[in-house]
């Protein structure tokens, strides 16, 4: 019995790679879990639950079968898919979850979310973030043509590339004091996202007691996953020896157990 958790794959037709990767680990992991969370930018960017294209349509067929098979699948949106809605969730068999998630398992209290909302330092994302968040807009853009919708998202992301590059690690990275904030809001041990794509396992200490903040990376030649059981809680890495190699290799184990 396990629970799995992942974020940042960033699925989109021009990586047929990852959406390989994330098939065969389906097939080798998730199939044996109780439990399966994505956290958000589990697309490239969508434009609305109406553009039926193959690859939401077989990626929705794979979680499909997940449920059906006793696996339960839960979303939490990122920055890049906060305009899925509970037609393709439904189609998937998974249910969305709140921006902020409180998990209750295997005798540990866990927070999960983007990870988004703790990169304080970054003004401008979080100015842009209030923009794309409001309701009226996100209906508005919804009602417009297919191609216009691609359209303006292909050129946001391509704004957002050019931006970033400019951006230091102490602007995309998480604020310190906000998450010591979100660890008391939620007396929790622990908190798991993504977003940042720094993976890691951050020790915090305070109130006399340490902390967890464990970060996933953006998937690609080296992903990351954490599982959770009876046990601990365990960040892993790995990758294909060859993309055309229909399975995945274990590459580093980091294992915090308490």
């Amino acid at each position: 019995m396990c629970t799995y958790i992942i974020s940042d794959l960033h699925l989109s037709e021009n990586k047929p790679e990852i959406t390989l990767k994330f098939f065969n680990f389906i097939k080798q992991y998730i199939v044996y879990a109780d439990n399966f969370y994505i956290l958000g930018d589990f697309f490239d960017y969508w434009i609305g639950d109406d553009d039926t294209s193959l690859l939401h349509k077989e990626v929705a067929n794979h979680l499909k079968k997940l449920t059906l098979n006793g696996v339960h699948c839960y979303f939490i949106h990122g920055n890049r898919d906060f305009l899925i809605r509970n037609l393709y969730a439904k189609k998937c068999g998974m249910k969305i979850l709140s921006q902020e998630t409180l998990l209750n398992i295997y005798n540990k209290r866990i927070l999960i979310l983007h990870g988004d909302t703790l990169c304080t330092n970054d003004i401008k994302y979080q100015n842009y973030r209030k923009k794309i968040c409001n309701k009226h807009l996100q209906n508005i853009f919804l009602k417009l043509p297919l191609f216009v919708r691609h359209i303006i998202a292909q050129k946001i992301r391509k704004n957002s590339k050019n931006t970033k590059i400019f951006k230091t690690k102490n602007i995309t990275d998480v604020n310190y004091d906000n998450v010591i904030n979100i660890f008391k809001k939620y007396q929790t041990q622990w908190i798991i996202h993504g977003h940042t794509h720094y993976p890691n396992i951050h020790k915090i200490y305070f109130d006399n007691k340490i902390h967890y903040r464990g970060v996933l990376s953006k998937w690609g030649e080296k992903s990351s996953a954490f599982v959770i059981n009876k046990y601990g809680i365990k960040l892993f890495f790995f990758k294909y020896k060859n993309i055309f190699i229909n399975y995945l290799v274990f590459l580093h184990i980091k294992i915090i157990q308490f």
